[in-house]
C-alpha cells in the first residue's frame, strides 16, 4: 500500500477529546487504503511546562539531561494516540524517535537530522499497523537522545515522508493552511492555496509557525508535496510543492517576528572579532541581518537574530558582557516586519513603496534585509503588529487608504 505521513501539532493533542477525535482522523485516512505514519507533538503547553519545571530545579540545567526531560512530552501524546485508536478497533504502535531510526548530529537542543533508518517502522507497516512516531526528537551516533528545536516535528515528518517514499505528508494543525498574514493581527488575511518550496521557508524563517523552514528545505531537496491543514476544520488547506514557483509572483503575504536581538560592537583587535564569533557560534546564534566593516580604527559589528532556540539568552548576555567589559550594545525593544513573495525583489518598486508607506506612516526604521523572496524591515517591536496592518493593506489587499 502506499504510505501516507501526518503530523499533528501541540493544539491537535492537548485533550484526550482531541486525541480521540485525532485517532478517527487516522483511523478514517487508514481505512482509504493507506498505510499511515502519525507524527505527533507534545501535548498543548506541555513543552513550555518542562522547561520551567527544570529551571526551577536549576537555572543553568546541562542540554544532555533537559532533551532527556522534553522528550518525554512526545512520549505521552504517542502512547495516548496508540491507546485512542485501539478503542476503533486498528491495530497501532508507538515509537519513540530513536526506535523510528531518526539519526542526528549530537548538538543538544537543536540537533539535525543526518539520516533515518526506517527499518522498525517498515516492518510494522508490513505487520498492518498504524505507526505513531514521536516527534522533535532523535538519536545521535553517539546513541545520545537529542531534540530538532522548536518546529522540529515538522521536519520528523517531512524526512520520514522522504525515507519512506510517501505519496504526501499532511501537516495538521489549529489554522486551516497559511495565510497572507496572522489572522490574529489581521482580519482580512486571505488563505494562500499553494506556495512554492522558497516562499513557504521565507514565511517560516521571517516568523510564521505554520510551517518549520527545516522541514520545507528537507521536503525541497526531497521533492515531497507538503499539505497544511486544519485538524478539526473541514478545508483545503495549504499545499506546498515544487511545481508552484512560477504560478503566482509578486507579495504574498506579511508576517513578523515581535522580538528580535540587535548586538552592536565596535573592536580594536581582530582577536576580539574572532572571539565574539566563537561565542556566537557555541550558542548557535545565526544572523538575520550582519554587517561587518573594517574602519581606521578596527572593527564594526552589527548583527540581528531570533531569540527563538538560543538554548540560554541570559547566560549569553553575561558571558558577552563579561568577555567585553560592558561595551556590548544590546536591543530587545525591536522586531521584523517581513514581505514574502516569489520574484519580489525583480525591481525597486515594493521596497520604494515599503520605504514609502514606513514613512507616511511614522514608523521608526532600524533597518532593511533583502533576499530574492522577502524583504524585511526591523522596527521597534511597539509598531510591528500595526506595520503588518499597514502593509497587508496596501501590498494584499490593494488599498492605498
Amino acid at each position: 500500500m502506499k504510505v501516507v505521513v501526518q503530523k499533528f501539532g501541540g493544539s491537535s493533542v492537548a485533550t484526550p477529546e482531541k486525541i480521540m477525535r485525532v485517532a478517527e482522523k487516522v483511523v478514517a485516512t487508514r481505512k482509504k487504503g493507506y498505510d499511515v505514519v502519525v507524527v505527533v507533538s507534545a501535548m498543548g503547553d506541555t513543552t513550555d511546562e518542562l522547561l520551567n519545571l527544570a529551571h526551577k530545579i536549576n537555572a543553568n540545567p546541562r542540554r544532555r539531561e533537559l532533551d532527556m526531560l522534553l522528550t518525554v512530552g512526545e512520549r505521552i501524546s504517542m502512547a495516548l494516540l496508540s491507546m485512542a485508536i485501539d478503542k476503533f478497533g486498528y491495530e497501532s504502535i508507538s515509537l519513540t524517535g530513536s526506535q523510528s531510526g531518526i539519526i542526528t548530529n549530537d548538538s543538544h537542543n537543536n540537533a539535525k537530522i543526518i539520516e533515518i533508518r526506517p527499518f522498525r517502522i517498515v516492518d510494522e507497516l508490513e505487520k498492518g499497523r498504524i505507526v505513531i512516531v514521536a516527534g522533535y526528537q532523535g538519536v545521535s551516533y553517539k546513541k545520545e537522545i537529542t531534540t530538532l528545536g522548536r518546529g522540529g516535528s515538522d521536519t520528523t515528518a517531512v524526512a520520514l515522508a522522504a525515507a519512506l517514499d510517501a505519496e504526501y505528508c499532511e501537516i495538521f494543525s489549529d489554522v486551516d493552511g497559511v495565510f497572507s498574514a496572522d489572522p490574529r493581527v489581521v482580519e482580512s488575511a486571505q488563505k494562500i492555496d499553494e506556495i512554492s518550496y522558497q516562499s513557504m521557508q521565507e514565511y517560516a524563517e521571517a516568523g510564521a509557525r505554520v510551517l518549520n523552514s527545516q522541514a520545507v528545505e528537507f521536503a525541497k531537496r526531497k521533492g515531497i508535496a507538503i499539505y497544511c491543514k486544519s485538524t478539526f476544520a473541514e478545508g483545503s488547506g495549504t499545499i506546498v510543492d515544487k511545481f508552484l514557483s512560477q504560478k503566482r509572483r509578486g507579495v504574498l503575504g506579511v508576517t513578523y517576528e515581535e522580538q528580535i536581538i540587535l548586538l552592536q560592537k565596535r573592536f580594536e583587535e581582530y582577536r576580539d572579532v574572532r572571539a565574539m564569533f566563537e561565542i556566537l557560534d557555541a550558542y548557535k546564534i545565526l544572523g538575520k541581518q550582519i554587517r561587518f566593516e573594517q574602519e581606521s580604527s578596527g572593527f564594526f559589528l552589527s548583527l540581528a537574530f531570533s531569540i527563538e532556540n538560543i538554548f540560554d539568552f541570559e547566560s549569553f548576555k553575561k558571558l558577552i558582557n563579561e568577555r567585553f567589559n560592558g561595551s556590548i550594545v544590546l536591543r530587545e525593544d525591536i522586531g521584523t516586519v517581513s514581505l514574502i513573495g516569489d520574484g519580489i525583489n525583480q525591481d525597486y518598486s515594493n521596497m520604494r513603496n515599503m520605504l514609502d508607506i514606513l514613512s507616511q506612516n511614522n514608523v521608526q526604521l532600524i533597518g532593511v534585509t533583502t533576499s530574492s523572496f522577502r524583504i524585511s524591515v526591523i522596527v521597534p517591536s511597539k509598531q510591528v503588529k500595526e506595520v503588518v496592518k499597514i502593509l497587508h493593506r496596501f501590498f494584499v489587499e490593494g488599498k492605498t487608504q
